[in-house]
């Protein structure tokens, strides 16, 4: 018997939301368009490892950490594009993570990706059994591979059709520990043999400079957040990125698709969202939070929050009032 149930299927429609219920990674996601989200996750847990299918229907932002003791693998569907890290998804590329490091995807519409996570002992020990260690490198940090685009795709479709197999019959992998068993074996031999055939993924210039994009990026997201409750000014964003302002200008309308201040504006209106979320009741007001995420206008705040998420801050504030109380 298992003690959680094996199969769960999410169907989110808020972003601020998207990191609930799940315990292998921290995950941020900001979305990028005024547009009804909808995304989808399907976890499947085996014995030790787990496979997560995610799709989303607009452009988001997101920032991934794989919790501790363990090690990821993604691949993505054929039809994704975005970028990881400023790096565009591309055939045959996997990205592999090591606990504790982060991936920036910025992903458009109609994005599939499949994770692989596994304890990393698990897979050295399942190797060793084999006298096969020399096949496994762990992962320093996060890394782009580069594989033959067949194999890729034939690891991500045989984690769909597992996906499929569990959302189809979801009870199933409840209460059969032997299939479980049998597909983490799968699996593994899979991603190794996918594995086998990978190498470093070479960035050619044009990569570089939109890596370099990215954390010009990163770096004044940070900045923004850091600073939470002051004004925004570009010239505090371009000295913290040393970067001018046509260049951070540049580098967020390439990755993001949004100006520095668009984007940094709509990042603090899912903070604001989250903590009216997360408030204990009469604990906060639509008021304190704007002005604890830098909205000193709270008119335009409320026309903001409400061409983003839908609706107003002071609903969402009821909504989570009335919740409480059932």
């Amino acid at each position: 018997m298992v003690e959680a149930t094996a199969v769960s299927i999410e169907e989110i429609t808020d972003p601020t939301v998207a990191s609930a219920g799940i315990d292998w990674i921290d995950l941020d996601a900001v979305k990028l368009q005024s547009k009804p989200f909808r995304a989808r996750r399907v976890t499947v847990r085996l014995v030790n490892a787990t496979v997560v299918f995610h799709t989303v229907n607009l452009r988001v932002r997101t920032r991934t950490r794989v919790h501790e003791g363990q090690v990821a693998y993604v691949t993505f569907g054929p039809k994704a594009r975005g970028t990881v890290n400023g790096m565009s998804v591309q055939p045959g590329m996997m990205l592999a993570a090591a606990a504790n490091a982060e991936a920036r995807f910025v992903v458009e519409a109609a994005w599939e990706s499949l994770t692989f996570l596994l304890p990393a002992q698990d897979i050295t020990t399942h190797l060793r059994t084999r006298q096969r260690e020399s096949e496994f490198r762990q992962p320093r940090g996060l890394e782009l591979l580069q594989v033959q685009p067949q194999k890729v795709h034939a690891l991500f479709h045989w984690g769909k059709r597992l996906v499929q197999a569990a959302t189809a019959r979801p009870a199933l992998f409840d209460t059969r520990e032997r299939e479980r068993v049998a597909a983490e074996v799968e699996l593994v031999e899979a991603l190794l043999a996918t594995l086998g055939a990978a190498d470093d993924f070479r960035p050619t210039r044009s990569d570089q400079s939109r890596q370099a994009q990215s954390l010009i990026v990163r770096i004044a997201e940070d900045y923004a957040l850091e600073h939470a409750g002051e004004p925004l000014y570009v010239t505090d964003l371009c000295r913290a990125a040393a970067a001018s302002e046509r260049k951070l200008e540049y580098a967020f309308k390439e990755v993001l698709g949004l100006t520095p201040v668009a984007f940094l504006i709509r990042l603090r209106l899912h903070r604001a969202r989250q903590s009216l979320l997360a408030a204990a009741p009469r604990s906060t007001t639509v008021a304190a939070e704007a002005l604890n995420w830098g909205f000193w206008h709270f008119g335009e705040f409320s026309r903001a929050y409400k061409d983003c998420f839908g609706e107003l801050p002071s609903e969402t504030l009821r909504r989570k009032r009335v919740e409480l109380h059932r």
